[in-house]
């Protein structure tokens, strides 16, 4: 949000006639004055508007409805954050001379014809004199009134400030020094004409000064230098570029209108090339344009104004034009034969660098040289590449030669450019250069060579060990025969073949059998060594490649099922290792006749069938043995399990199943969790024998122990106080023999009526007991007990989660009941509890101590009481 500093600047106050018609100028408002560097200009009167000039408009017609009428001109500036206001005030013109005033009103109306003269001209570089008038401004109005000429904007109050001024008196304008047209091409100015008191009969006039142009400027190059490009060979009339050039005198003028030509070229002949004066355009003007003779040509352009006039301005250029090469000149061998020599066997070595002429352009595609060998290499033991640095070519030697074969080679190499080969004007077309190469080949000692050297096998899979499956052998190229030669397999190689060591016999080793890891897609490469009597060793490979077999037996995926009294079939379904053609289709059959006329087989498709019982088979449990033939004949052997249920869902034949068989088993957690509460049990009873046997040494408890007896509920607040025996206080004893005990993070509460009955509290960690010494009757030295509903909720409070046991009958009263009650707590732990009467006398007993607790507790536990 723009918080603006508003101030007001002045007040202004305009005398203007009652009626007002639209775009009627009621006066002007210097708002430089205000605030020069206002941007934004508004009025609070939209029957009027403000131009930049300060000039205020009417924007409808406007009727004062009294002697007086304001509104308010606001300026502001955004960036400042400056606001200013102009009051301005509409008084109504005082009624003068009818005469005077309907000679104004005469005035106003009447046409103006000097008010709007035709825009001005002043000359560019104008040598003066100076002041320099240029026109005059008049208006109409000045025959009945005295009227003052101003004028504002560009070259009078704005940059370039103080080129213009008008005269006060006459509405002459003057220009007071020369313009450049290309920095001021015009000028627009306003003019105003008011009177002295302040008063515009005339609308601000716009005004232009137009600056006609001079040739002041010569033309000159867009590009200090222009470099195009014609390859080599080109036909007359091809566009090698265009040369382009301006100027900054007036457009669309004979200042501006250029015209190109080419002054000189270098080299100055033949004349190659041509110009288009009009666009700058350079033309192919010879088809002598040829690389190898002159590389590059430079020409001198010159660009002139006053469309070429001699008297016009003018710049010249520099054109560089480069001819590209074209691959017109064939590559010719420097000597039409070589000869090289070469050891028989040796491979992948250089024996001749062979080289060529070619005039055309180093380095690219029109004098790269390929060369190719066209006859005498029909085995291909040689090849020849370019050296891309020497433009040579290289022959090398890539298949071993054999000198018992041939002792010389004779090769015929042929050479063409990289580029197709461009027929040059005026010439004829050239033969390919061709060079004949003789290569001898030395003798030199060698070892046995296999023939073929790379030896194919195939074996059937799973043949027996030792089985025959070739012969490998290798002969001497000096001798032709295989005597003297032994064989072997080196290490490290798949174990699956052996070589006969003198007649190069091979056998199996192994039971072949494709699916292990070594065998790759069913075959492996096995290299043999020949080595002959001087130790020479030749080199040959055995590819054994394993063909498919019948080695594995159809078996039933699954083979035990159950049967409901619905009789629907079983799916049997077979699963060969094998592939086609030992697998499917296969064929069933059920071995066991007694089996085979109660269970029939009913083909599904070629690799299932289904089984289901004939006629009344009775319902039992059914061993099928079921054959299974694949498609090579191997015979598989299944027992298919069938139990034939009286069931509906084969889910209830299996939980009657388990039941009959007791086929119960525990998870791992099961039994974990058997032996952990084993455990807890355990170190229960041997903290209860500790807190027993300790308990018997105490008689008496001290009164703050009783402050602990009760739970508080929470729910309700603390009742009357009780008086019942059945509730004993731990530092007395009841006439029942009753006894209560308060120990420390762990209580259990038990009240005991009748004879000879214990009340114990057994506390972790410190085990103390407090328990009470039977006398010979079971009578106890107190008559009545009493306890506070503060004792009971001290006592349970903090015990949440332990079990509450009250007055438990002695097994020897057979007509006692035990009443079990178990509630939860606040919902923060799980508080259980027994209730137990000693007889049904004391049931009003217990119901007044059941009173005590809260209402949940009580509802449940009346409930047990009466059961």
């Amino acid at each position: 949000v723009l918080s603006f500093c508003c101030e007001a600047c002045k007040k202004v106050i305009f005398h203007v006639p009652s009626d007002l018609e639209a775009d009627t100028l009621v006066g002007r408002v210097d708002l430089r004055e205000c605030l020069p560097s206002a941007e934004f200009i508004s009025s609070s009167d939209g029957n009027f508007k403000i131009l930049e000039d300060g000039s205020v408009y009417t924007t409808s017609a406007v009727s004062l409805s009294a002697e007086k009428n304001t509104f308010t001109i606001l300026l502001k500036d955004l960036q400042e954050h400056v606001q200013k206001k102009i009051h301005v005030s509409l008084v109504e013109e005082e009624k003068r001379a009818h005469k005077t005033r309907h000679a104004r009103d005469t005035v106003l109306k009447r046409t103006k014809r000097r008010w709007g003269p035709i825009p001005s001209v002043m000359l560019e570089n104008s040598l003066g004199p100076f002041p320099l008038q240029i026109q005059q401004v008049q208006s109409d109005t000045a025959q009945n009134y005295t009227i003052y000429y101003s004028a504002s904007g560009p070259g009078i109050d704005q940059d370039p400030k103080g080129l213009f001024y008008i005269e006060r008196e006459t509405g002459n304008i003057f220009a007071t020094r020369a313009v450049d047209r290309e920095q001021y091409p015009s000028f627009q100015i306003i003019c105003f004409a008011t009177t002295p008191d302040g008063y515009s009969p005339e609308v601000p006039l716009v005004h232009i000064i137009r600056i006609e142009d001079d040739n002041d400027n010569a033309p000159y190059f867009t590009q200090e230098l222009f470099e195009f490009c014609v390859p080599e060979n080109s036909k007359p009339g091809v566009l090698v570029g265009k040369v382009t050039a301006e100027d900054r005198d007036e457009p669309n003028t004979l200042h501006t209108a250029l015209k190109f030509r080419i002054v000189s070229q270098e080299p100055p002949l033949p004349k190659v090339f041509s110009l288009n004066g009009d666009r700058g355009e350079i033309f192919v003007s010879s088809s002598q344009l040829d690389r190898e003779l002159v590389s590059s040509y430079h020409l001198l352009i010159e660009v002139r104004d006053m469309d070429g006039m001699p008297f016009g301005l003018c710049t010249t250029g520099t054109v560089v034009i480069k001819i590209q090469d074209t691959n017109d000149n064939a590559p010719s061998f420097k000597q039409t034969r070589y000869e090289t020599r070469v050891e028989e066997n040796r491979v992948n070595v250089e024996i001749l660098r062979v080289s060529v002429i070619d005039l055309d352009e180093p380095g690219l595609p029109g004098s790269g040289a390929v060369y190719e060998i066209i006859r005498g290499n029909d085995d291909r033991s040689f090849e020849i590449t370019t050296d891309k640095n020497t433009n040579e070519g290289i022959l090398c030697v890539v298949k071993g030669l054999d000198y018992e074969t041939a002792k010389q080679r004779q090769l015929v190499i042929a050479v063409h450019n990289e580029a197709p080969y461009v027929l040059a004007p005026h010439s004829q077309k050239v033969s390919q250069s061709t060079s004949t190469v003789t290569v001898a080949v030395i003798d030199v000692d060698e070892g046995p060579v296999f023939k073929p050297c790379f030896f194919r096998l195939e074996v059937k899979e799973c043949e027996e060990i030792g089985t025959a499956i070739g012969r490998y052998i290798a002969e001497d190229p000096e001798t032709g025969n295989s005597e003297g030669i032994c064989y072997r397999i080196p290490p490290s190689q798949c174990n699956w073949i052996s070589i006969d060591e003198k007649s190069g016999e091979v056998r199996t080793i192994k039971v072949l059998d494709r699916d292990v890891g070594e065998m790759k897609q069913g075959q492996c490469n096995i290299t043999v060594l020949a080595i002959d009597r001087s130790g020479k060793t030749g080199t040959g490979t055995i590819q054994v490649v394993i063909q498919r077999g019948n080695k594995n037996y159809p078996r039933i995926i699954k083979t035990d099922y159950i049967m409901c009294r619905d009789r629907k079939p079983i799916c049997l379904t077979a699963h060969d290792a094998d592939e086609a053609p030992y697998s499917t289709p296969f064929v069933y059959h059920i071995t066991d006749s007694s089996m085979a006329s109660m269970w029939k087989i009913v083909r599904h498709n070629d690799n299932s069938v289904y089984l289901s019982p004939k006629g009344d088979t009775p319902f039992g449990t059914y061993d099928i043995p079921v054959s299974v033939t694949d498609n090579g004949g191997k015979v598989g052997e299944n027992n298919v399990r069938v139990n034939f249920c009286d069931c509906v869902t084969p889910t209830e034949c299996n939980q009657a199943r388990q039941l009959a068989n007791g086929n119960v088993t525990l998870g791992v957690w099961a039994i974990l969790a058997m032996i952990l509460g084993s455990l807890l049990l355990l170190l229960i009873l041997i903290t209860i024998c500790g807190c027993c046997g300790s308990g018997v040494m105490h008689r008496h408890v001290t009164d703050d122990c009783a402050n602990h007896n009760l739970i508080i509920s929470n729910t309700e607040a603390p009742g009357e106080e009780v008086m019942d025996h059945n509730i004993i206080p731990l530092q007395t004893t009841c006439d029942q023999g009753g006894y209560g005990i308060k120990t420390g993070d762990q209580q259990t509460f038990e009240m005991v009526k009748g004879r000879g009955h214990t009340l114990e509290s057994v506390k972790g960690g410190g085990h103390q007991t407090l328990g009470s010494v039977k006398e010979g009757g079971g009578q106890t030295m107190m008559d009545t007990c009493r306890y506070s509903y503060s004792e009971w909720h001290n006592f349970t409070h903090p015990r949440l989660g332990e079990k509450v046991h009250l007055c438990r009958q002695d097994e020897e009263q057979k007509h006692s009941e035990d009443y079990l009650l178990s509630y939860n707590y606040e919902g923060k732990g799980s508080l259980a509890g027994s209730v137990g009467c000693c007889s049904d006398q004391h049931e009003e007993e217990a119901l007044d101590f059941l009173d005590q607790l809260e209402p949940k507790f009580r509802t449940l536990a009346e409930t047990c009481v009466k059961r």
